[in-house]
């Protein structure tokens, strides 16, 4: 099993980005794991506070230590955008590797508050936390944030949140958003490398779905070292699942359905795993 304080740290070091793939059950999952292993690539597996209300955070937690144990690629478990300090604690319990403290709603001082509170506990099981800073533009499960609302990150901001909570990662505002862009994706590279430049942790892009290659590379270049990938896993799983059973007879088996669908979602898997440059790494 990876050790989880290493993961990120080796990617900032060796150039490339860890793609933190969001699922939504066990075949979405197996997808991206067997994609993973194909490529020899070093990946995470994110489950967002929807996905860990519908399974629970104990199931949860236990597919992914059977995958974390049996991978043959390194493969971190992740809790993505916690908004609660106390699911991140429940997390961890029951046995995440890395969890996500989002309390970039708040103030900063209730950020840092709420982030150290989390890191305490969380080191002292060896886990690492990410922590958030800057708002991730369009619709999400964190909020609905608009053109022209003040979404870029404040370095300052940056470091103090980072010196004072202890996290290990921070995931940065820099005109980045969740779900389908509705034009040209418009990353603030500047301010992306005055955070870099003042703060000493990996940094992690949000919102990856529809951002160019070239610009993702980019982004790595200038200090990101983590990268979620939802939004397209999500709605190719489901347009493969209506193209499929279109195709078909009624009442087909299960798995006679998801095999096809688990391939379309592989195909997409390694596209970015080969964006993040992180194929051959294992």
């Amino acid at each position: 099993m990876v050790a989880s304080t290493d993961i990120l740290r080796k990617a900032d070091k060796e150039g490339y980005a860890v793609p933190a793939f969001n699922y939504s059950d066990i075949w979405d999952l197996q997808a991206i794991v067997e994609a993973a292993e194909e490529e020899k690539a070093v990946i995470m597996l994110s489950a967002n506070p929807l996905v860990m209300e519908a399974f629970g955070p104990k199931m949860n937690a236990a597919i992914g230590q059977v995958v974390m144990e049996e991978a043959k690629i390194p493969v971190l478990q992740h809790l993505d955008h916690s908004f609660t300090e106390e699911l991140c604690l429940e997390a961890i319990d029951c046995g995440f590797r890395s969890v996500m403290m989002d309390a970039s709603k708040y103030p900063l001082e209730e950020n840092i508050t709420m982030v150290k509170h989390v890191v305490d506990y969380a080191h002292a099981r060896g886990i690492i936390v990410e922590a958030e800073l800057g708002k991730i533009r369009g619709k999400g499960i964190e909020g609905d944030f608009k053109e022209g609302e003040d979404f870029l990150v404040d370095p300052m901001e940056c470091r103090e949140l980072v010196e004072r909570s202890g996290a290990d990662s921070l995931a940065v505002g820099i005109g980045n958003a969740h779900g389908f862009y509705k034009g040209k994706p418009d990353l603030n590279f500047k301010r992306l490398k005055e955070v870099n430049d003042i703060v000493d942790v990996p940094l992690v892009l949000h919102g990856g779905t529809g951002i160019p290659a070239q610009d993702i590379r980019r982004a790595i270049e200038g200090g990101i070292n983590k990268v979620n990938v939802g939004t397209i896993i999500h709605s190719t799983y489901m347009n493969a699942m209506r193209a499929e059973l279109d195709s078909l007879p009624e009442n087909p088996y299960t798995l006679d359905v998801i095999k096809p669908v688990k391939e379309k979602i592989k195909a997409v898997v390694k596209e970015w795993i080969h964006v993040c440059m992180c194929n051959n790494r294992a």
